[in-house]
């Protein structure tokens, strides 16, 4: 089930892009989407560049625009936003696993899953996105510079449980009530459910 929410998400992100392509080419006065210009800019695009991610890992992609600065430019123009998505992933998915945690072991309140979420996302990102790497890239006809970025998967977990784990310490009457109610079970399987 992650794998297939993943997709979704990489699917709704890519219709979100689109979205916003088309409404800035229509608030600039261009009447018209030409569906044949789209269709042949990425008649060659590779899965990655369409869904926003590679599936089945823990990726994103960014773009940008090569221009008068070139190619270096718009490939780090691109990396940046590649992470920042990574990062805004990576957000939401350690607040759904806080979320899920915290209720089913029956311990916080929305105040502490929202303390603990930005907590821990914050953490995660800074541990893990200097890690990502580039996997491939690829030129649009448009002259539209993509990166794919890709991370560890087992380093996401794995920072992601220790983060979570102490943070819960930090807390001695959360760190008994996530004890008590066999947290540690619980917190690996959540962890292989959304990541």
């Amino acid at each position: 089930m992650g794998k297939r929410i993943k997709r979704i998400m990489g699917l709704g992100i890519v219709v979100v892009a689109v979205a916003l392509m088309v409404s800035g080419l229509v608030g600039c006065g261009n009447k018209h989407i030409d569906n044949k210009a789209m269709e042949e800019e990425f008649e060659n695009a590779p899965e990655w560049v369409l869904v926003g991610h590679e599936p089945d890992t823990f990726s994103a992609v960014g773009s940008a625009r090569i221009g008068k600065s070139g190619m270096q430019f718009a490939r780090t123009a691109a990396l940046a936003l590649a992470r920042n998505e990574l990062a805004n992933r990576l957000s939401v998915q350690v607040y759904s696993l806080v979320d899920n945690v915290t209720r089913q072991a029956g311990m916080g309140d929305a105040q502490m899953v929202d303390r603990l979420g930005k907590q821990v996302s914050s953490q995660v990102a800074r541990e893990t996105l200097n890690g990502s790497m580039q996997k491939d890239i690829w030129i649009s006809p448009g002259s539209d510079l993509y990166v794919l970025v890709v991370m560890d998967a087992d380093a996401v977990k794995a920072s992601v449980r220790s983060n979570m784990v102490s943070s819960f310490e930090e807390d001695a009457d959360g760190w008994e009530e996530f004890r008590a109610g066999k947290g540690d079970e619980l917190l690996d399987r959540e962890i292989d459910q959304i990541f």
